[in-house]
């Protein structure tokens, strides 16, 4: 496994979300399918916001929405939902209205059957922002939902404020990417799960046991999303809308956070963000993976909040 790491560690990315809805399964396993709102470690925990649904292009999206001010859309990766931002709604809600989508294909919104790319989230985002009568918003994406935060802001630079990309894909995978690691990120096997658990998160130790891993592989083969996980890993590999060499023209304030020790998108790649993207700032945050908003949570939110609050 690490020689398949070594040859091509940002193809890792997709393996990303799959895992970050597991995060609070691994520390209480039976609540799984619960989504989890955590206001921040100093706030008490409060009730998760009502889900709400959108219809965009026929199709319905569940989505979950707090507070008020200006907005600011929660972007997930490939396998996700809303709850992978669960210790983020709190804090940002204090001060903004926050909308946090179940992306087409994933969560409990509508799982269509068609050839899921890139440009498909971004289209869909679009009618989403239109149909909620969103007419300009920050956006904060992680991983997959970075490269769609992204690229929509290069489509549609009126409709955006402020972006944040954390950990974010969207670069070219290798022209050698082991195939053995492509097939590994759509999980079907125990072993594949536990391959990909230690992965994410820097600190592992609440996945070593087979409960964790278990309840992972459960959520997995109960989330309906491996086909639209399939038609984007397939998407990825023919390079389709891919960012190289199209970060020179975002011209809006960007604020690239990464944690120091992602093995799925190394911190290469966050600085050739930063490198590209002109003006950019770069965090790293010490002893973190791959999902900040979860392993740092208090850090990640406070950067985030006076990040958006240096434009108002």
């Amino acid at each position: 496994m690490r020689t398949i790491l070594r040859q091509s560690p940002c193809s890792l990315f997709l393996a990303t979300a799959l895992v970050l809805g597991v995060y609070f399964a691994a520390v209480n396993p039976t609540a799984a399918a619960i989504p989890r709102y955590r206001a921040s470690t100093v706030q008490p925990q409060q009730a998760a916001p009502p889900e709400k649904w959108a219809t965009v292009y026929g199709a319905k999206l569940r989505y979950v929405e707090a507070g008020t001010g200006p907005a600011v859309i929660l972007l997930h990766g490939l396998g996700g939902d809303s709850s992978n931002w669960a210790s983020t709604i709190g804090p940002l809600s204090q001060k903004y209205r926050v909308v946090v989508p179940d992306q087409i294909g994933f969560g409990k919104s509508d799982k269509l059957l068609i050839n899921y790319r890139v440009g498909t989230y971004v289209d869909f985002l679009k009618g989403f922002m239109k149909e909620l009568k969103i007419e300009r918003s920050s956006l904060v994406g992680n991983s997959l939902g970075g490269w769609i935060a992204a690229a929509f802001t290069l489509a549609n630079p009126q409709m955006v404020d402020h972006l944040v990309l954390v950990d974010s894909a969207g670069f070219s995978l290798p022209k050698d990417s082991d195939p053995a690691v492509l097939g590994a990120l759509n999980p079907s096997t125990r072993d594949q799960v536990k391959l990909l658990l230690p992965l994410v998160f820097y600190n592992t130790a609440m996945f070593a046991s087979d409960s964790a891993v278990d309840a992972f592989f459960a959520r997995k083969i109960n989330a309906g999303d491996s086909y639209t996980t399939q038609r984007i890993i397939d998407s990825i590999v023919r390079r389709e809308d891919v960012l190289d060499s199209k970060l020179s023209a975002l011209k809006k304030p960007t604020l690239i956070i990464w944690g120091r020790e992602d093995k799925l998108t190394p911190l290469a790649l966050g600085e050739r963000f930063k490198q590209e993207i002109g003006g950019s700032e770069l965090l790293v945050l010490e002893k973190c993976g791959h999902v900040p908003q979860l392993e740092k949570a208090p850090e990640f939110n406070a950067a985030l909040m006076k990040f958006l609050g240096a434009g108002i």
